[in-house]
């Protein structure tokens, strides 16, 4: 909710490969913003120094406007625990899509949305990372096994063995197999 004396400030987070930055800012400008803050991190990046630097800039009676809930918050908590600060400051709160685009998170109509959305995303969230956790349970119990698919195996081992037995340096027999000098240290059990 915007007041006549303050000003509709913008806060966008973007991964680097993300392809809605412009998406975020055109409608960040768009809602009327008189500046935006924009982040470039990943989702599991917690360092995120242009909402501090927008949370530290808003004075009371702006509002902060986000594209989408999930560009601002982490989670329930995280949500719920920003809105309050900013409403204790005098601050409002918007969202231009999503989950609470047409709501006041500043009502307690509004903030009891804001928990409810807030709460579905979290139970959404601990539901994936069940599914991947069973999932990779699964594979596990048939033998298979996640991740990159070793460089080293026993063949290469042992050739690996017997030139450095031999008195080969790291780099020659790293380069006749193929694989990088920390790849064949790792396998040798060598300091580097």
């Amino acid at each position: 909710m915007t007041t006549n004396a303050g000003h509709l400030i913008g806060y966008a987070r973007v991964s680097t490969d993300d392809q809605e930055e412009q998406l975020q800012l055109d409608a960040l400008s768009e809602a009327g913003c008189a500046r935006v803050f924009t982040d470039k991190a990943s989702g599991k990046n917690t360092d995120r120094p242009e909402l501090v630097a927008v949370l530290d800039y808003l004075r009371p009676g702006d509002t902060l406007c986000v594209w989408k809930l999930d560009r601002f918050a982490r989670s329930l908590i995280d949500l719920v625990t920003m809105v309050d600060a900013l409403a204790e400051r005098g601050i409002g709160f918007k969202v231009l899509t999503g989950a609470l685009a047409s709501i006041n998170p500043n009502t307690p109509d509004g903030r009891l949305m804001l928990q409810v959305v807030g709460a579905m995303a979290e139970f959404e969230r601990s539901l994936i990372k069940d599914r991947t956790r069973a999932g990779l349970e699964a594979a596990k119990a048939q033998g298979r096994t996640g991740g990159r698919p070793t460089v080293m195996d026993a063949d290469k081992l042992a050739v690996a063995k017997a030139r450095r037995a031999k008195g080969e340096s790291v780099s020659a027999v790293a380069k006749a197999l193929g694989v990088s000098r920390a790849t064949l240290y790792r396998a040798l059990g060598e300091g580097n």
